[in-house]
């Protein structure tokens, strides 16, 4: 249904340079085809600092209208090493017009090696329809949807120039894909009741191959020191989506 998207760089480094207080974010996602312009849903981003980790969570839920329509209760997890930004645990619940999944990632490390041993499980209607297990590999930074969203607010975006771009590899429960984060250089964007100047970025996802694998999304993060990512926007079979921030 939505959130989030990742980065690049010698990236343990940068982001270890960057440490995150204790934090909840709270979004509004809208839905938009046409004339009709209405929240769908909405969702909350928060992280914690247990001992030297990061322990980080995003739920989301579809509003009771859409619910008629397709009912979403979604909850991530995961955990992320404070010292050196590592992802170490990633989890997916997820329960979506009446299908159930469930995957899980575990990372592992040995030099600059990184490793992920997966499952994962889908029910729909009652009946279990996959029950995999399956293990991926990958060289250099690797993260997960729950720790790129922490991670690109670490990438130094004032230190980059327009048109520049990494390329780093995302792991989720059933495959490894490339991820690409482009910079477009400052714009404003407005949450519900504030315009900020933020950093206007592009995420693209592809196979190893180069084949796209789903839709490119956009994100504006604010460019000051709490780096809140303040619109992430993307495309829908019909229509699009936009996650906008209402906090303050």
């Amino acid at each position: 249904m939505f959130l989030t998207a990742a980065f690049g760089m010698i990236a343990t480094l940068t982001a270890a340079a960057v440490t995150f207080a204790d934090e909840s974010l709270d979004y509004k996602v809208k839905y938009k085809w046409g004339l009709i312009h209405k929240q769908a849903g909405h969702a909350t981003v928060t992280l914690k600092n247990v001992g030297d980790e990061y322990v980080v969570q995003l739920t989301a839920a579809s509003e009771p209208w859409a619910d008629k329509f397709f009912e979403v209760r979604d909850t991530l997890n995961g955990v992320i090493s404070r010292p050196d930004f590592r992802s170490k645990f990633y989890e997916k619940i997820a329960h979506e017009g009446g299908e159930y999944k469930h995957d899980t990632v575990r990372f592992g490390y040995i030099g600059s090696k990184v490793t992920g041993d997966c499952t994962r499980r889908v029910v729909k209607k009652g009946v279990e329809r996959v029950n995999q297990q399956l293990s991926l590999e990958a060289e250099g930074t690797t993260v997960d949807m729950m720790s790129a969203y922490y991670y690109m607010r670490a990438i130094p975006y004032d230190k980059w120039k327009p048109g520049q771009s990494e390329t780093i590899t995302i792991f989720s429960g059933k495959r490894k894909e490339d991820l690409t984060i482009k910079y477009h250089g400052i714009e404003d964007a407005k949450s519900d009741s504030k315009t900020y100047r933020c950093y206007h970025i592009t995420f693209i996802f592809t196979s190893d191959g180069g084949k796209k694998t789903s839709d490119d999304m956009d994100a504006w993060i604010s460019a000051d020191s709490r780096r809140i990512p303040i619109r992430l926007e993307g495309k829908l079979p019909v229509g699009k989506v936009h996650c906008v921030y209402s906090g303050q």
